[in-house]
């Protein structure tokens, strides 16, 4: 394993980038017969593997019964809105997969404010968790997906936002998010996302191989200031691969 260092995969479009992060998944669960925790992500890419790991034979493989399943951030909407992160996921995966509903740990986007909302869902980690401060060689999550927008953020972590530089909260509130759909958010922060045995970003796409190369050229943004306390693994596609990408 390289802590802290990123590696690059590169396959070749979004339906090998499904199959090999599912692939991923199902072989890195597999290593641990104890209880597993499974960060999910929205956005589009992460589509293709939810539907993927909701078939076979991923249905059939996947240690369903020991996996937690959370959210890295979400639209402060309810469930059945289009906008939810929480919502899509279920949808496509939790729903179509034997998940008991004790195993699904939602942001409660039903409270008064988007701040309840984000200290209710540090309480559940930190009960999770079992302590109130993350030990580096002790992680939180088995796998941390994430993407990557246009603009570099990741979660709801947005460039020039305050929120990035946060190290002492799990999770906050982004009451005015700088892309659409422009509705207030919950997002865990760095620390608490990098708690986590690996950390897989799924990017494809033509639209994001400017910033993917931006990113790899040292570009402070969001998605470069990402990092995990075990491994971090960028998959993507060849429409998302700058042509001569260099390690970082």
């Amino acid at each position: 394993m390289n802590r802290g260092r990123r590696e690059l995969q590169i396959v070749r479009d979004a339906d090998a980038l499904a199959q090999e992060a599912a692939q991923r998944i199902e072989r890195h669960l597999a290593q641990r017969s104890a209880r597993l925790a499974v960060c999910l992500a929205g956005g589009s890419t992460p589509e293709r593997l939810y539907r993927t790991l909701a078939s076979e034979p991923f249905r059939s493989a996947l240690p369903w019964g020991r996996i937690h399943w959370f959210w890295g951030d979400d639209r402060f909407v309810p469930p059945s809105d289009p906008r939810s992160n929480a919502g899509m996921a279920q949808r496509l995966l939790l729903n179509r997969a034997p998940v008991r509903e004790e195993m699904i740990h939602t942001i409660p986007t039903d409270l008064e404010s988007v701040a309840d909302a984000a200290r209710a869902y540090e309480g559940e980690l930190q009960r999770f968790y079992g302590a109130a401060r993350i030990k580096p060689e002790r992680p939180l999550f088995d796998i941390v997906l994430m993407g990557m927008g246009r603009d570099g953020h990741t979660a709801s972590l947005f460039p020039n936002h305050v929120q990035l530089d946060e190290q002492q909260r799990w999770v906050v509130d982004v009451p005015d998010p700088a892309l659409e759909p422009f509705v207030p958010r919950v997002t865990l922060t760095f620390p608490v996302l990098a708690a986590t045995r690996e950390m897989l970003f799924l990017i494809s796409g033509e639209s994001k191989r400017g910033t993917v190369g931006r990113v790899l050229a040292g570009a402070d943004l969001p998605a470069g200031r990402a990092h995990s306390n075990g491994s971090l693994v960028w998959l993507m596609d060849c429409a998302a691969a700058p042509e001569a990408p260099n390690g970082a």
